[in-house]
């Protein structure tokens, strides 16, 4: 992808400050305000100046922003030995709408990019899956680094880990927040985030509170269990798993029907829902409209994602917003800083997300 060759002028434009202040920040010659100087850093780094616009004529201002380049992070000088190779993104399922990767697969490309590295999409076939191999196209040869993303299987991560490669899971397999990982890894908050959503449906009365979704699918949807948990144990209600639907996976969470039957056969009505993710409170949503119930006086709904769609269903879903494209981004520094430095210990990182309360609650 072509990269615009960004001027001082039009970095200093786009921070609305003087070239002169900009300069300050390069050639570090008077004194500029700390937060000034982040600003600046910040927007050099969005823009791609910082990599792509070294004014070679400059002397000491070159001299300066090449040692700026080795302090703002992975996607710098470094990464030029990786020019050409590719990063594989492994995944089982490439995220539809209805995931958060549609806004964190863009963002993650967009600063390889910038870092002259190519990224590699691969979906892995439910034979190699099973069987524990790499995609049959992807050479490792050409291969800097693996990412993945809904690949919630623990034997194959630990077998992408022993191929020597830098590798960096979005997400992973249920409890992995309690393992000993070989690998990077990085996810949104999960608990803190539905403690707080299960509390507000209590604030509004809900006393008989279901969870909805496979707890064991991945470390995510069981740190949301964990989280909703917590927060009955807070408040001393009973966690009553007769009107939760923990099935499996595999079965049919995308079918308004399959939800209406699971209600109908339940003991007794819940005041509310907390759900693993949007998709699944939407359809939920359908099932308990069909059932000529009302959402929220009969039933309050919660998701988790922050979907487009969830703004548009009716009533609108209370949800928790995960910021899809800063993870994106985050993500791609984890994985260039590790291919740089690939002997420092391996991290976790959890990214804040964001309540949103609407009127399905």
């Amino acid at each position: 992808m072509a990269i615009k060759r960004i001027t001082m002028q039009e970095l200093a434009d786009a921070c609305g400050l003087s070239r002169n202040t900009v300069s300050k920040v390069f050639n570090e010659r008077g004194t500029v305000p700390e937060n000034t100087k982040q600003l600046v850093l910040r927007k050099a780094e969005e823009l791609g100046y910082m990599q792509f616009n070294i004014d070679k004529n400059t002397g000491a201002e070159d001299k300066a922003t090449s040692q700026l380049l080795q302090n703002a992070g992975p996607a710098n000088a470094s990464m030029s030995a990786y020019s050409g190779k590719n990063v594989a993104l492994l995944t089982k399922r490439i995220p539809n709408d209805y995931h958060f990767g549609s806004l964190f697969l863009p963002a993650f490309t967009e600063r390889l990019s910038r870092a002259g590295v190519t990224l590699m999409m691969y979906e892995i076939k439910e034979s190699e899956f099973e069987e524990g191999r790499l995609p049959k196209h992807l050479v490792l040869d050409q291969t800097a680094g693996i990412i993945t993303i809904e690949i919630f299987d623990k034997k194959y991560l630990e077998m992408l880990s022993g191929l020597g490669l830098p590798l960096l899971a979005v997400d992973a397999f249920a409890e992995a927040d309690m393992s000993l990982l070989n690998f990077d890894f990085i996810s949104m908050e999960n608990i803190a985030s539905t403690i707080n959503l299960t509390s507000h449906l209590i604030s509004k009365g809900a006393e008989k509170l279901g969870f909805v979704g496979d707890i064991n699918h991945c470390n995510s949807f069981h740190e949301r269990y964990m989280g909703f948990t917590r927060a009955l144990n807070k408040y001393e209600l009973p966690l009553e798993k007769k009107i939760c639907i923990l099935d499996d996976d595999s079965e049919a969470y995308g079918s308004v029907e399959w939800f209406m039957n699971r209600i109908q056969s339940m003991p007794y009505r819940p005041d509310a829902f907390v759900c693993a993710n949007d998709f699944i409170a939407i359809n939920l949503l359908k099932a308990v409209k069909n059932l000529k119930l009302s959402v929220p006086a009969d039933i309050k709904i919660a998701g988790f994602d922050g979907i487009l769609q969830s703004e548009v269903v009716e009533p609108p879903l209370t949800t928790i917003k995960i910021p899809g494209k800063e993870i994106g981004r985050m993500a791609a520094d984890m994985l260039m800083e590790r291919m740089v430095k690939p002997e420092k210990p391996f991290i976790r990182v959890y990214v804040n997300t964001t309540p949103i309360f609407r009127s399905s609650t």
